[in-house]
């Protein structure tokens, strides 16, 4: 499957585990992609043994109301063949009232849903489901120039506690020429906080995925792009997934979006694998304290030897954060890299290989049983 960076039996042990299991504990990632079932086995518990002890008053750091929404899940279905309970996802996400307490699945039939999405701030405990074999696409080509970058979004989710799996975010606008403004184009901004999205694929070019803010987790995820293709002030972990260039000029990856040592936002993106064409920087120093880590990550050729852009800011290596921790690949020697990238030790790492990054034990979930 395009963009999948898991293999055979590894991948099935892995989504079988994670059927049922939320993560919970302290424990950093495995240098070894090969144990990643063993890292998840070992940050998990079954999150009905999790309710269980909430309510016995023996674990205290799920959220109560997290908890709650679960206990009252509802599925809606959207086929564009009229055999769901609607046609559009927009209807069904309008369906879910004002104040939402209920985690309600919105189980999306195979098709593409030429749609511009938003899930507002009322409405908290969403999912939207696809299946696996037959993903579902959602698409727009709106871009910056009418409607403002972040607005550009086909698909923005603004409420809490937002959860995507199987489903394609897609931006068709065209690629902007080099220096053109108004042609960046999103396909997904994840504006809220608490957002998970498993096995999910963003395509576009320019500022492909809005990682807005909120903290955030992307697990088995493919995301396409030329320039800034992960951008915002997220606080995000990114596991297994793959981050391909389609572009043919200067690219960066990623945009992180911190603007002081006092904000805990940053990227960290953990055996995930960097694709594709293009002279490609890991990220450039959009704003002042940018903070972006990769570890155990595999980079191709295409990664240009100095690894990060300051953008010509003056100062600007002095302020930001970027790290590399026991990467692979003909793109990660670090022996020609700027000055200001951080090759970091195993202490400096750690923070960033852990799910204590997301304060991920009082609120992720894993993929739901349907």
């Amino acid at each position: 499957m395009a963009g999948s960076v898991m293999h055979g039996a590894l991948a099935a042990t892995i989504l079988t585990t994670l059927l049922s299991l939320v993560l919970s504990t302290d424990v950093p990632v495995s240098a070894s992609s090969a144990n990643l079932d063993h890292w998840i086995a070992a940050n998990t518990m079954a999150f009905n043994a999790r309710t269980a002890e909430i309510e016995s008053g023996i674990d205290t750091q799920l959220e109560p109301r997290l908890v709650a929404a679960e206990k009252k899940r509802r599925v809606i279905t959207v086929r564009q063949d009229g055999k769901g309970d609607f046609k559009t996802v927009t209807d069904a996400v309008n369906s879910v009232p004002a104040g939402n307490s209920h985690r309600t699945i919105i189980k999306i039939g195979p098709g593409i849903y030429m749609e511009k999405v938003l899930v507002d701030r009322s409405r908290p405990f969403i999912t939207f489901y696809g299946e696996p074999n037959a993903m579902p696409t959602i698409t727009f080509d709106g871009t910056a120039a009418k409607y403002g970058t972040i607005y550009s979004a086909t698909v923005a989710v603004e409420s809490h506690f937002f959860m995507a799996v199987n489903i394609i975010f897609q931006n068709t606008a065209p690629e902007p020429k080099p220096g053109a403004q108004g042609g960046q184009a999103v396909a997904m901004r994840i504006s809220g906080d608490k957002a998970a999205f498993y096995n999910c694929k963003f395509y576009g070019y320019q500022d492909t995925l809005c990682d807005h803010m909120g903290r955030h987790f992307f697990q088995d995820c493919f995301i396409q792009g030329t320039v800034d293709f992960i951008f915002g002030n997220g606080r995000s972990i990114y596991l297994n997934c793959e981050l391909h260039s389609v572009g043919k000029g200067v690219i960066a990856i990623t945009a992180q979006a911190r603007n002081s040592v006092a904000d805990k936002s940053g990227f960290s993106f953990v055996h995930c694998k960097v694709t594709g064409t293009g002279n490609v920087y890991l990220s450039r120093a959009w704003m002042q304290s940018s903070r972006v880590v990769f570890a155990y990550t595999y980079m191709d050729s295409l990664v240009n030897p100095k690894g990060w852009d300051d953008k010509g800011y003056a100062g600007r290596g002095q302020t930001v954060y970027y790290g590399e921790y026991k990467c692979m690949g003909p793109g990660s020697s670090t022996s020609q890299r700027v000055s200001y990238g951080k090759v970091l030790t195993d202490a400096q790492a750690k923070p960033f290989i852990s799910t204590t990054f997301i304060h991920a034990a009082t609120w992720l979930q894993t993929i739901p049983m349907l």
